[in-house]
């Protein structure tokens, strides 16, 4: 019986949209443009422990559209899931929550933000496919690099209130 508490755990506790905002700040004008608007998406993805083995992972888009030098629209969704994790090699956690979640969570995002971007009254926007596992390398990337040149500049690790690395 004891076997079975060492087993790996992953369940869906929940999915739901965290927060999602529309801004047009050029409507109704926009409207009569004619031109197709160039845009700009961001993506962010974060994790977060809520308790010893439940942990919440969003996903956040930012869509900016703009026609020439005008924003036509902007929308910001997040998305979040909680996740309960349990069992899970420590080498493994950060890989689950920082790839496999946001492919859970991200398919929801994309319908949420083309039903809004629907609703506003424009064409809808169908936002591609994302590579989690690329963009979760991406940033261990970044953090090493900032790492090493902290490193190398004599940083301790500490962090001064000004947001500046401690010196010896």
């Amino acid at each position: 019986m004891s076997e079975q508490n060492n087993q790996p755990v992953f369940q869906i506790q929940r999915v739901y949209l965290k927060d999602l905002s529309l801004e047009q700040p050029n409507s109704p004008a926009i409207f009569l443009e004619q031109e197709s608007p160039n845009i700009e998406v961001s993506v962010d993805v974060g994790a977060e422990a809520l308790a010893e083995t439940i942990f919440e992972s969003t996903v956040t888009i930012t869509v900016t559209a703009k026609i020439k030098d005008k924003v036509a629209f902007l929308v910001e969704g997040k998305q979040a899931g909680i996740f309960e994790a349990a069992n899970i090699p420590a080498e493994q956690l950060d890989p689950l929550l920082g790839i496999g979640c946001p492919n859970i969570i991200y398919p929801y995002l994309r319908a949420n933000i083309a039903d809004v971007i629907t609703r506003a009254g424009f064409p809808p926007v169908h936002l591609a496919e994302i590579n989690f596992e690329a963009f979760y390398q991406q940033r261990l990337q970044q953090l090493q690099q900032q790492q090493q040149q902290q490193q190398a500049q004599g940083a301790t690790g500490l962090v001064m209130p000004d947001g500046s690395p401690a010196k010896h």
